[in-house]
């Protein structure tokens, strides 16, 4: 029996700035029967093609990327703040040197074949739609590009479809 309800876009009643700028939310993609997750702090939530969507950034050299990149849905989960040390191990410490799930003590469940992390009380499905890198041309604020990105290793966008949102009963 599933610890979730599923709910609409429209009756999530969260604070997406507190979510992610401030309690972080867990990127969860699959690739090659191997799951991935790393922890993240820049993204949102809206409306854009007509679809209720989420949108996160993630550097090139993160891991995760490539099982994000590889497959055409992924998760957002979100865990209260009991999992902050996890929280921070999982986004300094790359899957690429350890299994750093299974070392979180943290599991995997699926969702419509899309995985994300269990002990999460809340969880959104994302399907890709649209992916863009950031460029230097493009910043209008041009001391953000100069302090964020000082190794021009710049985040590729990835805009994805809700379909669905699992929140903790």
């Amino acid at each position: 029996m599933s610890k979730f309800n599923e709910i609409k876009p429209e009756e999530l009643n969260k604070n997406a700035f507190q979510l992610i700028g401030k309690d972080w939310m867990l990127i969860t993609a699959e690739k090659d029967d191997k799951v991935n997750t790393m922890t993240a702090a820049w993204g949102g939530f809206g409306v854009m093609f007509g679809k209720n969507v989420t949108y996160i950034v993630i550097r090139p050299q993160r891991y995760t990327k490539e099982f994000v990149d590889n497959s055409s849905t992924f998760s957002l989960s979100f865990l209260d703040n009991r999992f902050r040390k996890q929280l921070n191990y999982l986004g300094t410490t790359s899957g690429r040197d350890e299994d750093k799930i299974s070392n979180s003590n943290l599991s995997i469940n699926h969702e419509d074949n899309t995985p994300y992390i269990e002990e999460a009380n809340l969880v959104i499905i994302c399907g890709k739609l649209y992916t863009q890198d950031f460029s230097s041309e493009h910043f209008i604020h041009t001391e953000l590009d100069e302090k964020l990105y000082p190794n021009k290793d710049y985040h590729t966008l990835y805009i994805s479809e809700i379909e669905k949102i699992l929140i903790e009963k």
